[in-house]
């Protein structure tokens, strides 16, 4: 099995703030000042990868390098007892809580960077974008607020959880058109416990009656959405979430959730995302 993270270039490890918050900061060379701190003077702003529910910085490993060789300077974060991050208990853990470590992680940036949430991570984008100053907004399969929800509500939800941890979900061989083996196997490797209260706060297919609400007037941000789209219902939600938030917006075929990040055609989600990013 090929592990992506042992893959990635040399780069800078932090643990942030009282919850030992794990930080992974991948710039270039000429970035670095003396005592090899990061110089905050280029004219690009920093991107901030949100990771999703179940997973960490490592689900952006093909990503990071994509962005690193345009020149973009990348904090790939992990919230709370996730991935290298210290463990907690997850029982106790809530959606606020996970806010409340985005925003440690905003101040280490030193300026408002471009934040970039998949699945979960996008609705925690959405949320911290209310109040705090950010350069721009993408959102990759996000989780839906309350308001997108009710535009385009989900035609066949799962099955509700209600317990205090979520269990890790099952990859199989046969459960992605868009993943290879490698790549399944890769996930399976990391893929950890959720917190189920935080958890049920904001993903409506798994577990949220209304989910959580998000004003797009207080938004004044750039943003781009991007979405799987297989079926008219996920089209209709593409193009709600986008015409929402006031953001461009494109949709991938023939691509599953994980898929966007982990699968084969993983370059053309990131190359959609550069080439949003030349207005910066």
């Amino acid at each position: 099995m090929k592990d992506y993270t042992k893959t990635l270039p040399e780069h800078i490890e932090k643990y942030l703030g009282e919850n030992d918050l794990f930080l992974e900061i991948y710039s270039n060379t000429e970035d670095y000042g003396s005592g090899g701190k990061i110089q905050n003077s280029r004219k690009k702003p920093p991107l901030l990868f949100i990771h999703g529910a179940y997973t960490g910085s490592w689900m952006w490993s093909k990503y990071i390098p994509y962005f690193l060789e345009d020149g973009w300077r990348c904090y790939a974060m992990n919230l709370r007892s996730h991935y290298k991050s210290r463990v907690m208990d997850l029982t106790r853990v809530s959606f606020e809580d996970y806010l409340e470590d985005i925003r440690v992680v905003l101040a280490e940036c030193g300026e408002p960077p471009v934040i970039i949430g998949f699945s979960m991570g996008g609705i925690l984008c959405q949320k911290i974008a209310e109040t705090e100053r950010i350069s721009g907004m993408v959102l990759i399969d996000s989780s839906v607020c309350s308001q997108v929800n009710k535009m385009v509500p989900y035609e066949r939800p799962a099955e509700v959880f209600s317990g205090n941890i979520v269990p890790a979900p099952c990859r199989n061989e046969n459960s992605s058109t868009d993943e290879s083996l490698e790549d399944i196997e890769f996930e399976r490797k990391y893929l950890a416990m959720e917190a189920g209260k935080a958890f049920c706060e904001c993903c409506i297919p798994l577990g949220a009656s209304g989910g959580i609400s998000v004003d797009s007037s207080l938004i004044t941000c750039p943003g781009l959405v991007i979405r799987t789209m297989n079926n008219g219902e996920e089209e209709k939600r593409l193009r709600a979430e986008g015409e929402y938030f006031h953001a461009e917006y494109t949709g991938i075929i023939e691509s599953t959730h994980t898929g966007l990040l982990i699968g084969q055609r993983y370059q053309e989600g990131a190359g959609r995302i550069l080439k949003w990013l030349e207005k910066f």
